[in-house]
């Protein structure tokens, strides 16, 4: 695995709830970061993704899948909802609810989170429900520095905080 040369700030510790907060300096990093979330997730994962537009949600989801093998084109969902590809070591089921109005109900976007694949959604903040196992990763641009992005992981559930603990063992992150 790549050397990923990104900037752990500080982990912070909210009612027993960690946040990783990291920088990152590009888009180089960015699909470092992108590639390692793809390589250390398991089947049942659900990263639900945050931030403004242009924030690089999409950018990450393409290496993310990059990480699981998939060499297909990675598309936007944003008018399709959902985008299911079946190539790489794990389904991935890249989502991107921006344009309803965060109900869901009767999409069936629950059989996606509770199956075998990784559910990346983009704009999941905005979903009325979420699932009770997922890593939330906000993106936020830093002012005056086009290319920097601090992110902040949050893990909710068993899942998602061995994910995060396999994420921050298997890159070289610099304190």
């Amino acid at each position: 695995m790549d050397e990923i040369c990104v900037n752990i700030r500080s982990n912070r510790f909210f009612e027993s709830e960690e946040i990783v907060l990291i920088q990152i300096n590009g888009l180089q990093e960015m699909e470092q970061l992108g590639m390692l979330l793809g390589q250390t997730a398991q089947g049942g994962n659900v990263l639900i993704l945050s931030g403004d537009l242009g924030a690089g949600k999409t950018t990450l989801s393409k290496s993310i899948a990059k990480g699981l093998g998939i060499q297909q084109m990675i598309k936007s969902p944003t008018y399709t909802l959902i985008r299911e590809y079946d190539e790489g070591r794990l389904p991935f089921y890249h989502m991107d609810v921006y344009r309803i109005d965060g109900d869901v109900e009767g999409m069936g976007l629950e059989e996606y989170f509770e199956g075998d694949g990784l559910c990346v959604v983009e704009w999941g903040e905005l979903l009325t429900e979420l699932p009770e196992d997922y890593l939330h990763l906000t993106i936020h641009k830093v002012a005056d520095e086009e290319d920097k992005r601090e992110m902040a992981f949050k893990a909710h559930g068993k899942l998602a905080t061995d994910w995060l603990a396999k994420v921050k063992a298997a890159g070289k992150f610099h304190e």
